[in-house]
Parts: structure tokens; C-alpha cells; sequence
């Protein structure tokens, strides 16, 4: 019979995994990068690096909610696979009921977090992002493949809710003045679509290498209908493609300088590399080695943009 610490214990492990800290971190990364990454950010915030901190305690928080969502809604589909039928929900270790008040309490003070300590522009996109992804973008994996592009979106706003939390502002050509300065908002957008491109080759390398565990469970989430094809390969090699462009427009717009242009630029030519790799081999090998890529991709791109800041 277990003790009461080892009960609490156990329950704060099962709390943790609602919330997928690995996955969770991943997200909340490139929001603080995204908001260390706003021009004059030292100036609008006297203590950039201490807001960081509760960017992060925030954006956990919201990410946590929603992953919890999902493991709830998913709780039948989560126990049909082997890679999740021990979470929480699935398992029958954690009730509905629980599983959707941590849920609602985590989420809420995490927007409360940003609203209070940032603006409540940011933390509006917190809560728009945590709706899309628990009541559109979970339900839609089973009807159809869109639901990859649909997911893509919220996705990807952590890095406009990092953006907007340093900024203010959220248009892509709004501007914002900090001590006479006038800075253009276009960096958020940029950031946005990064993120957005890099989406479709990972999250499609995860889908082929776990294909039957997803077919099992009802989810339809590679491009083809018939599976891991060329077909699905040669969509990670469009899109990583666009990332290039895409990737070089933090230089262009004078974000960023010419190191971190050439790193990023290395880097989707290695992930390009790979996907080319994934089409003529077609198959789980190299389909895992898309996704470790990917893996590596995002954090080495925004690190090296962060890095290599030019502008205040």
C-alpha cells in the first residue's frame, strides 16, 4: 500500500505528464526567444531576462492546459496506442473531471500571467491559441489530414505571443516607439512563419515514423490517404525548401546579421538534405531522421538569431 507522500508524488508525476513538459518546453522556447528577440526590449522592460522568466511560467502553463485537453478529449484514442495508453487520463489513473479542472485552472492563470505582467494582447493570443489547438485542431486529426495545417497555426503563435508580449503591438506593419526610437512589428510575423513552414516536415516525419500506431488509432494526419509515400515525401521537401527564404528574412529586414544568416541557411539545407534522403529512400529510417533534424533545426535557427541581434 502506498504512503501519502508517495501518493502525492505519484500525482504530481501524473500532473506533469498532462501537461507534456518535453513537448511543452519545446513551445515556451521559441516564445521567449521570440520576446528577447523584440527591438529595444531592454528599454520597454527594465528587467528583460526576470520577464523571461514569467513569459515561460506563462506560456508552460497555457501549453500545459492544452495539452491536457487533449489527453482528455483523446483519452479513448491515447489508450489504443502503446506510446500512450500509460498517460494519465487514458489510463484511468486521473478522471475526466480532474483532467479538465487542472486543465481550466492551469490554463486561466497562465493568461492571467500575461495579461498582468505583459498586456493583455498576448495573452488574448495565449487563450485564441489554447481554443484552436484543444477544440479545432485535436478533434480534426480524425476527420482529416488538414488538420496538420489547422494545428500549424497555433503552433505557431507562441512566437507572436512572445513578440507581442515585448512589443505591445500586433499587426504585422504596426509600429511602436520606445525613447523616440520608431520600431516596425514585422520581426513577430517573420518569427510566425518560421515556425509555421518548420511544422509540416516535422510533424509529418513523426506521422510516417508512427504511422500505424496513428492508423490504429483513427488519426489521419499524413497528406496521402495512402500512407508514407513519395507523395508525403516530397511535401517535407517543399516546405523545408520555403523555409530557406524564409529563414533569411530576419537578415533582410535588419533583425539579425550575416552569422546567424549563415547558420540558419546551413541548417535547411541539412534538413532539405534529409527530406531529399526521405523521398528516394521512402521509408521509417529515414523518416526518423527527418524528424531528429527537425529536432535539432528550431532551437539552433533561433538561438543563432538571438545570438545575433542587431537591433536594441
Amino acid at each position: 500500500m502506498e504512503t501519502g507522500e508517495a501518493l502525492k508524488s505519484n500525482r504530481l508525476k501524473d500532473y506533469l505528464q498532462l501537461m507534456k513538459p518535453s513537448l511543452s518546453i519545446m513551445v515556451v522556447f521559441s516564445s521567449v526567444v521570440s520576446f528577447l528577440l523584440v527591438p529595444r526590449v531592454g528599454e520597454l522592460y527594465e528587467s528583460p531576462w526576470w520577464r523571461s522568466v514569467l513569459l515561460f511560467i506563462g506560456g508552460m502553463l497555457v501549453t500545459g492546459a492544452a495539452n491536457a485537453i487533449n489527453q482528455v478529449v483523446e483519452k479513448d484514442t491515447d489508450a489504443k496506442m502503446k506510446r500512450t495508453a500509460k498517460r494519465p487520463v487514458a489510463s484511468g489513473r486521473m478522471s475526466v473531471t480532474e483532467g479538465w479542472a487542472f486543465a481550466i485552472v492551469t490554463g486561466a492563470i497562465g493568461v492571467a500571467i500575461l495579461g498582468w505582467y505583459f498586456n493583455w494582447l498576448s495573452a488574448g493570443i495565449a487563450a485564441f491559441s489554447l481554443f484552436l489547438y484543444a477544440f479545432i485542431y485535436t478533434p480534426l486529426k480524425k476527420v482529416n489530414a488538414i488538420s496538420v495545417f489547422v494545428g500549424a497555426f497555433p503552433g505557431a503563435l507562441p512566437c507572436l505571443i512572445g513578440w507581442v508580449a515585448g512589443s505591445g503591438v500586433f499587426a504585422p506593419f504596426d509600429t511602436y516607439t520606445v525613447n523616440g526610437h520608431v520600431e516596425s512589428n514585422v520581426g513577430g510575423w517573420v518569427l510566425f512563419a518560421i515556425q509555421f513552414l518548420w511544422q509540416f516536415p516535422h510533424f509529418w516525419a513523426i506521422a510516417w515514423v508512427a504511422h500505424r500506431d496513428y492508423t490504429a488509432a483513427g488519426f489521419k494526419l499524413l497528406p496521402s490517404a495512402e500512407g508514407p509515400t513519395k507523395f508525403t515525401a516530397l511535401q517535407t521537401i517543399i516546405y523545408s525548401l520555403l523555409l530557406i527564404p524564409v529563414c533569411a528574412l530576419p537578415y533582410y529586414i535588419g533583425l539579425t546579421g550575416t552569422v546567424s544568416l549563415v547558420i540558419v541557411t546551413l541548417m535547411n539545407l541539412f534538413l532539405v538534405f534529409q527530406c531529399i534522403r526521405l523521398y528516394r529512400e521512402n521509408d521509417a529510417k529515414a523518416g526518423r531522421r527527418v524528424m531528429f533534424s527537425s529536432y535539432a533545426h528550431l532551437p539552433v535557427v533561433l538561438l543563432a538569431l538571438l545570438a545575433d541581434k542587431i537591433t536594441g
